[in-house]
Protein backbone atom coordinates (compact mmCIF):
# COMPACT_ATOMS: atom_id res chain seq x y z
CA UNK A 1 0.00 0.00 0.00
CA UNK A 2 0.93 3.67 -0.47
CA UNK A 3 1.91 5.79 2.56
CA UNK A 4 -0.65 9.28 3.00
CA UNK A 5 -0.30 11.90 5.04
CA UNK A 6 -2.56 12.71 7.87
CA UNK A 7 -4.83 15.47 6.23
CA UNK A 8 -4.95 13.69 3.03
CA UNK A 9 -6.15 10.58 4.77
CA UNK A 10 -8.90 12.80 7.21
CA UNK A 11 -10.27 14.13 4.01
CA UNK A 12 -10.69 10.18 2.19
CA UNK A 13 -11.94 9.82 5.65
CA UNK A 14 -14.89 12.76 5.07
CA UNK A 15 -15.81 11.36 1.46
CA UNK A 16 -16.04 8.25 2.11
CA UNK A 17 -18.13 5.72 3.13
CA UNK A 18 -17.50 3.79 6.40
CA UNK A 19 -16.47 0.93 4.63
CA UNK A 20 -14.14 3.72 2.15
CA UNK A 21 -16.12 3.68 -0.95
CA UNK A 22 -16.95 6.69 -2.77
CA UNK A 23 -20.64 8.12 -3.50
CA UNK A 24 -19.79 11.94 -4.95
CA UNK A 25 -22.85 13.75 -5.47
CA UNK A 26 -21.83 15.82 -8.97
CA UNK A 27 -23.26 19.29 -8.46
CA UNK A 28 -19.83 21.70 -9.59
CA UNK A 29 -21.76 22.07 -13.10
CA UNK A 30 -21.83 25.30 -14.18
CA UNK A 31 -21.84 26.88 -17.95
CA UNK A 32 -23.97 23.36 -19.12
CA UNK A 33 -26.57 24.04 -16.23
CA UNK A 34 -26.76 27.77 -18.01
CA UNK A 35 -27.03 26.28 -21.27
CA UNK A 36 -29.82 24.14 -19.99
CA UNK A 37 -31.87 26.89 -18.10
CA UNK A 38 -31.64 30.28 -18.78
CA UNK A 39 -32.92 31.17 -15.36
CA UNK A 40 -29.30 29.87 -14.66
CA UNK A 41 -27.92 32.85 -15.99
CA UNK A 42 -28.90 34.54 -12.96
CA UNK A 43 -26.39 33.22 -9.99
CA UNK A 44 -29.32 33.14 -7.38
CA UNK A 45 -31.46 30.70 -9.54
CA UNK A 46 -28.57 28.70 -9.86
CA UNK A 47 -27.66 28.75 -6.94
CA UNK A 48 -30.91 28.19 -5.11
CA UNK A 49 -31.08 24.76 -7.86
CA UNK A 50 -27.94 23.18 -6.07
CA UNK A 51 -29.39 24.18 -2.97
CA UNK A 52 -32.34 22.44 -3.94
CA UNK A 53 -30.31 19.30 -5.02
CA UNK A 54 -27.81 19.21 -1.91
CA UNK A 55 -30.84 19.57 -0.06
CA UNK A 56 -32.40 16.90 -1.05
CA UNK A 57 -29.81 14.30 -2.07
CA UNK A 58 -26.46 15.11 -0.32
CA UNK A 59 -27.29 12.63 3.06
CA UNK A 60 -27.80 9.76 0.41
CA UNK A 61 -24.01 9.80 -0.59
CA UNK A 62 -20.73 10.09 0.86
CA UNK A 63 -19.62 13.55 -0.50
CA UNK A 64 -20.91 16.45 -2.48
CA UNK A 65 -19.02 17.75 -5.02
CA UNK A 66 -19.46 21.77 -5.61
CA UNK A 67 -18.23 25.03 -6.99
CA UNK A 68 -17.07 28.02 -4.98
CA UNK A 69 -18.71 30.55 -7.06
CA UNK A 70 -22.17 29.86 -6.62
CA UNK A 71 -22.69 26.67 -4.33
CA UNK A 72 -19.57 25.72 -2.13
CA UNK A 73 -19.60 28.29 0.83
CA UNK A 74 -23.85 28.85 0.12
CA UNK A 75 -24.59 25.25 1.12
CA UNK A 76 -22.34 25.66 3.94
CA UNK A 77 -24.07 28.33 5.02
CA UNK A 78 -27.37 27.68 4.74
CA UNK A 79 -26.93 24.22 6.17
CA UNK A 80 -27.55 21.67 3.81
CA UNK A 81 -24.53 19.83 3.42
CA UNK A 82 -24.67 17.10 6.30
CA UNK A 83 -21.82 16.54 9.20
CA UNK A 84 -21.26 13.12 8.08
CA UNK A 85 -21.19 14.09 4.13
CA UNK A 86 -17.78 15.10 2.66
CA UNK A 87 -17.13 18.18 0.55
CA UNK A 88 -15.50 18.24 -2.23
CA UNK A 89 -14.72 21.79 -3.85
CA UNK A 90 -13.65 22.63 -7.91
CA UNK A 91 -10.68 24.65 -8.04
CA UNK A 92 -10.94 24.95 -12.19
CA UNK A 93 -12.52 27.51 -14.48
CA UNK A 94 -15.46 26.19 -16.00
CA UNK A 95 -14.86 25.14 -19.99
CA UNK A 96 -10.72 25.74 -21.18
CA UNK A 97 -8.75 28.17 -22.67
CA UNK A 98 -6.88 27.75 -25.66
CA UNK A 99 -7.89 25.67 -29.06
CA UNK A 100 -10.78 22.93 -28.79
CA UNK A 101 -8.01 20.79 -30.38
CA UNK A 102 -5.25 21.80 -27.81
CA UNK A 103 -6.94 22.69 -24.38
CA UNK A 104 -5.54 24.34 -21.62
CA UNK A 105 -6.99 24.34 -18.42
CA UNK A 106 -7.39 27.17 -15.61
CA UNK A 107 -8.12 28.13 -12.21
CA UNK A 108 -11.14 30.24 -11.14
CA UNK A 109 -9.86 34.06 -10.86
CA UNK A 110 -9.37 34.69 -7.46
CA UNK A 111 -9.16 31.04 -5.84
CA UNK A 112 -7.08 28.49 -4.53
CA UNK A 113 -6.63 24.96 -2.93
CA UNK A 114 -5.26 27.48 0.10
CA UNK A 115 -8.79 29.08 0.34
CA UNK A 116 -10.48 25.63 -0.79
CA UNK A 117 -8.38 24.22 2.43
CA UNK A 118 -9.13 27.59 4.53
CA UNK A 119 -13.36 26.91 3.62
CA UNK A 120 -13.12 23.22 5.20
CA UNK A 121 -12.99 21.52 2.23
CA UNK A 122 -12.25 17.66 3.08
CA UNK A 123 -11.06 17.54 -0.95
CA UNK A 124 -10.69 19.48 -3.74
CA UNK A 125 -11.16 18.58 -7.14
CA UNK A 126 -9.29 19.43 -10.72
CA UNK A 127 -10.59 19.19 -13.93
CA UNK A 128 -8.25 19.09 -16.89
CA UNK A 129 -8.94 18.18 -20.87
CA UNK A 130 -6.35 15.80 -21.73
CA UNK A 131 -4.88 14.45 -25.11
CA UNK A 132 -1.81 12.62 -24.51
CA UNK A 133 -0.67 13.39 -27.94
CA UNK A 134 -1.92 17.11 -28.03
CA UNK A 135 0.28 20.20 -27.80
CA UNK A 136 -0.84 21.48 -24.83
CA UNK A 137 -0.76 17.91 -22.78
CA UNK A 138 3.02 18.89 -21.76
CA UNK A 139 1.51 21.84 -20.29
CA UNK A 140 -1.36 20.64 -18.73
CA UNK A 141 1.03 17.61 -17.32
CA UNK A 142 2.64 21.01 -15.50
CA UNK A 143 -0.44 22.43 -14.52
CA UNK A 144 -1.32 18.77 -12.57
CA UNK A 145 1.99 18.82 -11.08
CA UNK A 146 1.51 22.35 -9.70
CA UNK A 147 -2.06 21.84 -8.16
CA UNK A 148 -1.13 18.78 -6.46
CA UNK A 149 1.62 20.62 -5.37
CA UNK A 150 -0.19 22.75 -3.77
CA UNK A 151 -2.54 19.87 -2.12
CA UNK A 152 0.53 18.78 -0.92
CA UNK A 153 1.39 21.80 0.96
CA UNK A 154 -2.02 22.37 2.61
CA UNK A 155 -2.48 18.73 2.98
CA UNK A 156 -5.64 18.45 1.07
CA UNK A 157 -6.39 15.57 -0.95
CA UNK A 158 -6.59 15.91 -4.60
CA UNK A 159 -9.59 14.51 -6.88
CA UNK A 160 -8.18 14.71 -10.71
CA UNK A 161 -10.77 14.54 -13.27
CA UNK A 162 -8.93 14.06 -16.82
CA UNK A 163 -11.30 14.89 -19.53
CA UNK A 164 -10.46 13.51 -23.34
CA UNK A 165 -11.16 15.37 -26.26
CA UNK A 166 -10.64 14.70 -30.13
CA UNK A 167 -7.51 16.67 -31.89
CA UNK A 168 -9.80 16.72 -34.88
CA UNK A 169 -13.55 17.45 -35.57
CA UNK A 170 -14.76 14.53 -35.51
CA UNK A 171 -15.65 12.60 -31.79
CA UNK A 172 -13.39 10.29 -30.83
CA UNK A 173 -13.78 6.77 -31.73
CA UNK A 174 -14.26 3.96 -29.06
CA UNK A 175 -11.02 2.75 -29.44
CA UNK A 176 -9.16 6.47 -29.45
CA UNK A 177 -11.23 6.70 -26.22
CA UNK A 178 -10.22 3.81 -24.32
CA UNK A 179 -6.56 4.42 -25.13
CA UNK A 180 -6.76 8.64 -24.13
CA UNK A 181 -8.84 7.55 -21.27
CA UNK A 182 -6.33 4.64 -19.99
CA UNK A 183 -3.42 7.00 -20.82
CA UNK A 184 -4.30 10.08 -19.00
CA UNK A 185 -4.83 8.20 -15.83
CA UNK A 186 -1.06 6.35 -16.39
CA UNK A 187 0.25 10.11 -17.23
CA UNK A 188 -1.36 12.37 -14.79
CA UNK A 189 -2.41 10.53 -11.13
CA UNK A 190 1.69 10.50 -10.96
CA UNK A 191 1.72 14.01 -10.34
CA UNK A 192 -0.07 13.68 -6.82
CA UNK A 193 -3.59 12.49 -7.46
CA UNK A 194 -4.96 10.72 -4.56
CA UNK A 195 -8.49 9.77 -6.04
CA UNK A 196 -8.96 9.29 -9.96
CA UNK A 197 -12.30 10.72 -11.02
CA UNK A 198 -12.25 8.69 -14.95
CA UNK A 199 -14.60 8.85 -17.69
CA UNK A 200 -16.41 5.30 -18.77
CA UNK A 201 -13.47 4.26 -20.81
CA UNK A 202 -15.74 3.61 -24.01
CA UNK A 203 -18.27 5.29 -26.38
CA UNK A 204 -21.72 5.03 -24.92
CA UNK A 205 -22.64 3.24 -27.93
CA UNK A 206 -20.64 -0.04 -27.05
CA UNK A 207 -22.78 -2.55 -25.94
CA UNK A 208 -20.08 -5.32 -24.97
CA UNK A 209 -19.91 -5.99 -21.70
CA UNK A 210 -16.98 -8.20 -21.72
CA UNK A 211 -15.39 -5.13 -23.62
CA UNK A 212 -16.63 -2.63 -20.92
CA UNK A 213 -15.26 -4.82 -18.00
CA UNK A 214 -11.49 -5.11 -19.64
CA UNK A 215 -11.61 -1.74 -20.17
CA UNK A 216 -12.13 -0.87 -16.98
CA UNK A 217 -9.74 -3.04 -15.69
CA UNK A 218 -7.40 -1.61 -17.85
CA UNK A 219 -7.88 1.64 -15.95
CA UNK A 220 -7.50 -0.54 -12.51
CA UNK A 221 -3.99 -2.15 -14.30
CA UNK A 222 -2.57 1.15 -14.73
CA UNK A 223 -2.84 3.44 -11.71
CA UNK A 224 -2.13 3.06 -7.80
CA UNK A 225 -5.14 5.27 -6.29
CA UNK A 226 -8.28 4.61 -6.30
CA UNK A 227 -10.47 5.57 -9.23
CA UNK A 228 -14.07 6.81 -9.93
CA UNK A 229 -16.77 6.17 -12.59
CA UNK A 230 -18.14 9.67 -13.58
CA UNK A 231 -21.73 9.74 -14.88
CA UNK A 232 -20.65 12.04 -17.56
CA UNK A 233 -24.47 12.90 -18.84
CA UNK A 234 -25.53 9.31 -19.81
CA UNK A 235 -28.84 7.89 -18.78
CA UNK A 236 -29.48 6.29 -15.33
CA UNK A 237 -30.06 2.99 -16.60
CA UNK A 238 -27.17 2.72 -18.93
CA UNK A 239 -24.82 4.62 -15.86
CA UNK A 240 -26.64 1.74 -13.25
CA UNK A 241 -24.74 -0.84 -15.96
CA UNK A 242 -21.64 1.15 -15.83
CA UNK A 243 -21.09 1.23 -11.99
CA UNK A 244 -21.50 -2.73 -11.89
CA UNK A 245 -18.82 -3.43 -14.36
CA UNK A 246 -16.72 -0.67 -13.11
CA UNK A 247 -16.88 -1.71 -9.46
CA UNK A 248 -16.33 -5.41 -10.05
CA UNK A 249 -13.69 -4.25 -12.03
CA UNK A 250 -11.74 -2.36 -9.30
CA UNK A 251 -13.77 0.78 -9.24
CA UNK A 252 -13.79 2.41 -5.84
CA UNK A 253 -16.93 3.97 -6.38
CA UNK A 254 -18.93 7.04 -8.39
CA UNK A 255 -19.39 10.61 -8.62
CA UNK A 256 -22.87 11.23 -10.33
CA UNK A 257 -24.29 14.10 -11.07
CA UNK A 258 -26.85 14.72 -14.04
CA UNK A 259 -27.83 10.75 -14.40
CA UNK A 260 -29.36 11.33 -11.44
CA UNK A 261 -30.60 14.18 -11.18
CA UNK A 262 -31.15 16.14 -15.10
CA UNK A 263 -34.90 15.93 -15.29
CA UNK A 264 -35.14 18.82 -12.23
CA UNK A 265 -32.82 20.97 -14.30
CA UNK A 266 -35.98 22.34 -15.90
CA UNK A 267 -38.75 22.16 -13.58
CA UNK A 268 -40.02 24.75 -10.98
CA UNK A 269 -38.97 25.10 -7.56
CA UNK A 270 -41.99 22.88 -6.17
CA UNK A 271 -41.72 20.33 -8.97
CA UNK A 272 -37.79 19.83 -8.53
CA UNK A 273 -38.26 18.90 -5.09
CA UNK A 274 -40.97 16.40 -5.44
CA UNK A 275 -38.59 15.01 -8.33
CA UNK A 276 -35.38 15.35 -6.25
CA UNK A 277 -37.10 14.14 -2.79
CA UNK A 278 -38.96 10.69 -4.92
CA UNK A 279 -36.78 9.15 -7.61
CA UNK A 280 -33.91 11.13 -7.59
CA UNK A 281 -33.38 9.84 -3.61
CA UNK A 282 -34.55 6.32 -5.38
CA UNK A 283 -31.54 6.32 -7.50
CA UNK A 284 -28.76 7.89 -5.74
CA UNK A 285 -29.87 4.99 -2.84
CA UNK A 286 -29.38 2.10 -5.00
CA UNK A 287 -26.28 4.01 -6.82
CA UNK A 288 -24.64 3.74 -2.81
CA UNK A 289 -25.78 -0.01 -2.06
CA UNK A 290 -23.92 -0.81 -4.97
CA UNK A 291 -20.62 1.25 -3.91
CA UNK A 292 -21.05 -0.18 -0.85
CA UNK A 293 -21.37 -4.05 -1.92
CA UNK A 294 -18.63 -3.58 -4.94
CA UNK A 295 -16.48 -0.82 -4.41
CA UNK A 296 -12.73 -1.64 -3.83
CA UNK A 297 -12.25 0.30 -1.13
CA UNK A 298 -9.56 3.14 -0.58
CA UNK A 299 -8.05 1.38 2.12
CA UNK A 300 -6.63 -1.28 -0.27
CA UNK A 301 -4.36 1.42 -1.31
CA UNK A 302 -2.97 3.67 1.00
CA UNK A 303 -1.71 3.46 4.60
CA UNK A 304 -0.84 5.98 7.04
CA UNK A 305 1.94 6.23 9.93
CA UNK A 306 1.85 8.35 12.80
CA UNK A 307 4.95 8.06 15.47
CA UNK A 308 4.36 10.40 18.34
CA UNK A 309 6.75 12.93 17.48
CA UNK A 310 4.98 13.17 14.18
CA UNK A 311 3.70 16.75 15.13
CA UNK A 312 7.72 17.72 15.54
CA UNK A 313 8.20 17.56 11.50
CA UNK A 314 4.47 18.22 10.24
Amino acid sequence: MKPITIGKLRGLQQIASSRGTFTALALDHRQNLRKANPAFVDDAELSRFKLDVTSALASYGTAVLLDPEVSAAQAVAAGVVPKHVGLVVAVESTGYGGDSTARKAQIIPGWSVEKAKRMGASAIKLLVYYHPDSPTAQETEDFTAHIAEECKTHDLALMLEPLSYSLTDQKLSSEEKRYVVVESAKRLVPFGADVLKAEFPLDTAETNQALWREACEEISSVTDVPWILLSAAVEYETFLQQVVVACNAGASGIAVGRAVWKEAVTMNHETRNTFLRATAIERLTRLTSLCNALAKPYTDFYSADAPFDWHKTY
